[in-house]
């Protein structure tokens, strides 16, 4: 089972404890009723699917019931971390050794 860490609770938890919420840092439409169907059906459906580290949405639903974001490896399925909804994207080189 995997741990997650709640950046609200700062506790590590299982992961039965939160919901995934989809891709992070996505610009929302400021007037969906401006949209197109294909565009609003990009908007709700298209994301990409990286291999390696993704930025995702989480929610802690059987604690605080609070969004936050996470850093996630795909291929390992590992967090490499966790930080609070509205936070800027961290720059995480230096847990992966990667230039971003």
């Amino acid at each position: 089972m995997l741990l997650i860490r709640c950046p609200y609770c700062e506790q590590d938890l299982p992961e039965l404890e939160f919901a995934y919420a989809g891709e992070a840092h996505i610009a929302r439409p400021q007037d969906p009723s401006q949209l197109s169907d294909e565009e609003w059906r990009d908007f709700l459906f298209i994301r990409s699917n990286p291999r390696g580290i993704h930025f995702e949405r989480w929610r802690h639903v059987n604690g605080c019931a609070r969004f936050f974001n996470a850093a996630r490896e795909t291929v390992s399925d590992r967090f490499l971390l966790t930080y609070k909804a509205g936070e800027s994207r961290p720059d995480i080189s230096a847990l992966t050794g990667e230039a971003q």
